[in-house]
């Protein structure tokens, strides 16, 4: 671990950051994390609970004098996405995070930061330990399973909460406060064939596609950066009409909320076309590039030569899937007609894996509309059982419905106004936070959402601006001496 991070102010958050980061916390695999968090709070002697789900609930009285003022609670996930280069050696079940130091970045080697949202568990850590920061009465919520179907604040019981406010720190832009997000369901396709051996005289080959940027899903949908799997099936699709090309494996993608940055396939040409097929692959990464210069400068299409597959899709199967992945759509579906620039609907192509005689396609919908959200996942629906596939839908999470007019949105408006000289950016995202799930079992709590510049989150390209933690940790001190007394 970088001893340049841990001499970083301010630096208790910095060594929190640290610490944490040395704990492995892959999505669904948190158990040595939660106890990382209540052995923290323990050694500390607060009040420390974990429900049923996993969540950890730390409380901490009032510092003298705030006694009267409404208890806040703060919120935010302990699990990261984890994603890597493709060269990069590195085991995240086993292996802390690799952190350095990049003028006024952060940054991990080859691999996702843990910023989001680890910045945000370390930041509530150092208010747990403080002895000199006023605050009003604290509860502390860290929720499992964020990355990955938001299990933890879904499986999270109304009564265990007192707080009158929510801070969650999951937001990746310092000027933005966030009221409102995205909602959204996973769609899952599965299917089954039987393998074809290879007839007659094939040539074997390897199509890689790599170096797309990626990144989230939701904050970074609107961005139009390339999706691997598409860009593969777009070149599958029409080698196939025109070579007969014949797919033994496809593997693309990795996560949900990751737009996919890689997609890899083995492939039989036959004999004699393997020039007109080089030449088609040459042409066509030309014409990507080009599509993609300015979102994906560092786009690579690369054809090498393999042994061929022993065995492939069956012809009519190949087609009905590729089709059906091409018929599948990805990125912006509609923009709010109500808010400006913000994305109302999308969908992500997010994992498309055929081998061993199974294939499997998932997509993340997002809607801040939930019948919206269901109306294009039953769409995507309809396309890929048409192929032939067994579709369901899980990991249903509802959207956050933005409340302007709530104290703590005009608290900290006003706050940053006075600090920064300028008007805060007060918005609804297309990323999914929590805070619309919470409020369901806690519905007259205020909430709001921030937190400090985050860049390529879900992707090996995050960091995470040194100078905006600072400021960003500024104004949430002074947010909380400013929480209003009880009524």
């Amino acid at each position: 671990m970088s001893t340049e991070v841990r001499a970083l102010e301010p630096r208790a958050l910095w060594n929190n950051f640290a610490d944490l980061n040395a704990v492995p916390r892959p999505s669904k695999k948190e158990e040595r994390v939660v106890q990382f968090v209540k052995e923290f709070g323990q050694k500390l002697g607060l009040e420390t609970i974990q429900d049923e789900i996993g969540n950890v609930i730390i409380k901490k009285p009032a510092t003298p004098g705030m006694e009267d003022r409404k208890t806040v609670l703060i919120q935010s996930h302990v699990d990261m996405v984890h994603q890597k280069n493709a060269d990069t050696n590195f085991d995240f079940n086993t292996q802390g995070i690799d952190m350095y130091v990049d003028g006024d970045w952060v940054k991990a080697r080859g691999t996702t930061l843990g910023a989001d949202n680890g910045l945000g568990v370390a930041s509530i850590m150092t208010l747990l330990a403080s002895t000199d920061i006023p605050h009003p009465a604290i509860e502390a919520l860290f929720t499992v399973d964020e990355e990955t179907g938001m299990t933890g604040a879904l499986g999270l019981k109304g009564g265990l909460l007192k707080a009158e406010i929510m801070l969650n720190l999951d937001t990746e832009d310092d000027t933005e406060l966030t009221i409102g997000c995205a909602g959204g369901v996973d769609i899952n396709a599965s299917s089954t064939y039987q393998p074809e051996s290879v007839s007659g005289d094939v040539k074997g080959y390897k199509l890689s596609i790599k170096g797309l940027t990626g990144g989230h899903s939701g904050m970074d949908i609107h961005l139009g950066r390339g999706n691997a799997n598409k860009l593969m099936n777009r070149l599958l699709h029409h080698a196939t009409e025109q070579f007969g090309l014949r797919v033994g494996t496809i593997d693309g993608g990795s996560l949900r909320n990751a737009i996919p940055r890689e997609s890899f396939a083995i492939l039989a040409i036959p004999a004699g076309q393997e020039e007109a097929f080089k030449a088609f692959v040459q042409e066509q990464t030309q014409i990507l590039k080009q599509e993609h210069a300015t979102t994906d400068p560092n786009l690579v299409i690369q054809l090498d030569a393999t042994e061929a597959p022993n065995q492939v899709l069956p012809t009519e199967i190949q087609g009905k899937l590729l089709r059906a992945i091409y018929a599948c759509p990805n990125g912006i579906y509609r923009m709010s007609p109500d808010i400006e620039h913000l994305v109302q609907t999308s969908n992500n192509v997010a994992r498309v894996l055929v081998q061993d005689g199974t294939s499997t396609i998932q997509c993340l919908t997002r809607s801040s509309v939930d019948s919206e959200k269901m109306d294009l996942a039953a769409a995507i629906k309809s396309a890929l059982e048409l192929a032939g596939a067994t579709v369901s839908f899980s990991g249903m999470y509802p959207g956050w419905t933005p409340r302007p007019g709530a104290g703590i949105v005009q608290l900290m408006s006003d706050l940053y106004k006075e600090k920064y000289k300028g008007e805060a950016h007060v918005n609804a995202c297309h990323a999914g936070l929590e805070c619309g799930i919470i409020g369901a079992n806690y519905p007259e709590m205020e909430m709001i959402s921030f937190g400090p510049n985050i860049r390529g989150a879900h992707s090996p390209d995050e960091k995470a601006q040194i100078s905006s933690v600072q400021k960003y940790w500024d104004f949430l001190l002074d947010t909380l001496q400013r929480i209003p007394a009880k009524v």
